[in-house]
This record gives structure tokens, C-alpha cells and sequence, in this order.
């Protein structure tokens, strides 16, 4: 079951502290694109049905006591898809995560470029790699989390680029589609294939986690990789308890 950004980012951070990044930035229609329908009333549409002014929410928080920048991408804004302000404000967490010497998690769903916004949206593939090449640069982690889907230009950028890739079991990850692939090398694709299942299976991504564990493993996986404390133990709610936890790694075949 696919979940919201917003959703997303409040079951996995602390409550207390949050701070969103890039709230200012809104997509801009500068090549007056227009195919069935004028980008900018496609915008003004999922805005209104989504509650959000692009694709990616992007926030300053805390992770069981570690300060931590985390993001999310909203599938139900035109399906995830990256565009410039995906992009600036992707950007802006890298840029936070250094200027607090923090980790960077992101969650990634997304049918890919946004087409709407041609080669800028291309750009943003070489623009947040290189961003996360300056994180990279500064020896702090970035873990990506691939739920369902994360395709396209997302998959061939930023979501592919942790030090950690996590994918959430039956999340569907790839390029192209299935039935571009079968149709373009006329084969049939073996069963399961782009699921995180077979991609951990051929060593493309470091394990799968559930998302009802994620706060525990990743918060796990970042006070190693930074050499932080033991974090603290910040329940979700009143009386739950965090589990001891530890780095799953996949298994040699």
C-alpha cells in the first residue's frame, strides 16, 4: 500500500524539531508547454488534489535523538515526477545535511523526468548526483529508500546513489517499464523481475526493510556510518519501544 510524502515523513522522524526546507519554491511553466492540457493548469490541479506545491517534501529533523535530513517524494503530484523544483529542493536538503554535518535519507517514488519541463528536468539527474557528490565529499551518508515505484530518472539518479540502498518489499524499481523492455528485445522478462525481491537477489540494492522497521534500521544504519552514540530511544507513540537494532546486509549467494 502506497503511503503519502507527508505521511511518510511523520512516521519516520521525531515529532519534535522538524523544519521544512524549499517551502518557496513552486514550479515555474517557462516553456509555455502545452499538450492535452497547458502545464500550468496541470499544476494548479495537483496542487489543489495533493495539498503540496511539487513533488518532494524535504525537512530538517531528528532521527531517535540524531539530527537528520530527510525526504519524500509525493507519487499522487504527477506521479512523482522530477522536475526543477524536485530537484532545487532535493538540492537544499543535501545542503542542509552538510551545513549541520547530518545524514540524508530519502525516500524515493516516481514514475521519473517530469517531460513537461523537457531538458530542465534532465538536469536535475546531473544536478543531484553532483550535490550528493559534495555530501559524499564531507563523509556523510545518504540512504535511499526505493518504495513503489521509483522508475525513470529517479532510478538513473539520486535513488540509486546511497551509500545504503533500501528497498521496501514488492516495491516495483527500475528504468523502463516491463513492457518496453519485452517489446524493445522482443524476450520474455523473467518472473519478478524489477521487484526489490529479484534486484536483492543480483546485489543491486543492500537489503529490503519494511517501512513498519524503517525507523529503527535506518536509525541504526546512520549512528554506524556516523559514528554517532546510541541513539536515543524516541517511541513513536506513548509505551512502544524501539527494538535493539543491527545492519542487515544481503546474503552471499
Amino acid at each position: 500500500m502506497r503511503i503519502g510524502a507527508r505521511a511518510r515523513l511523520d512516521s519516520f522522524l521525531d515529532k519534535d524539531g522538524r523544519e521544512e526546507l524549499g517551502t518557496e519554491l513552486e514550479p515555474k511553466d517557462k516553456l509555455k508547454f502545452k499538450d492535452t492540457k497547458r502545464y500550468k493548469d496541470r499544476i494548479s490541479t495537483y496542487q489543489k488534489s495533493s495539498g503540496e506545491k511539487d513533488a518532494l517534501i524535504a525537512m530538517k529533523g531528528q532521527l531517535m535523538g540524531m539530527p537528520i535530513v530527510a525526504c519524500a517524494m509525493e507519487f499522487k503530484f504527477m506521479g512523482g515526477s522530477m522536475g526543477s523544483v524536485v530537484g532545487a529542493r532535493f538540492v537544499r536538503a543535501v545542503e542542509a545535511a552538510i551545513e549541520n554535518n547530518c545524514g540524508l535519507v530519502c525516500f524515493s517514488a516516481s514514475g521519473g523526468a517530469r517531460m513537461q519541463e523537457a531538458l530542465m528536468s534532465l538536469m536535475q539527474m546531473a544536478k543531484t548526483s553532483a550535490a550528493l557528490e559534495r555530501l559524499s565529499n564531507k563523509g556523510l551518508p545518504f540512504i535511499s529508500v526505493m518504495t513503489d515505484p521509483t522508475m525513470g530518472g529517479v532510478s538513473a539518479s539520486f535513488a540509486m546513489l546511497g551509500d545504503i540502498n533500501i528497498g521496501e518489499p514488492r516495491a516495483v524499481i527500475g528504468f523502463a517499464g516491463r513492457r518496453v523492455i519485452e517489446q524493445t528485445v522482443r524476450e520474455d522478462l523473467p518472473e519478478g523481475f524489477q521487484t526489490s525481491e529479484f534486484l536483492l537477489e543480483h546485489g543491486a540494492i543492500d537489503m529490503i526493510v519494511d517501512r513498519r522497521e524503517m525507523r529503527q534500521r535506518v536509525g541504526g544504519i546512520i549512528a554506524k556510518l556516523t559514528q554517532h552514540s546510541s541513539p536515543m530511544v524516541v517511541p513513536v507513540s506513548q509505551g512502544e519501544k524501539e527494538p535493539e537494532y543491527e545492519v542487515p546486509v544481503a546474503k552471499e549467494k
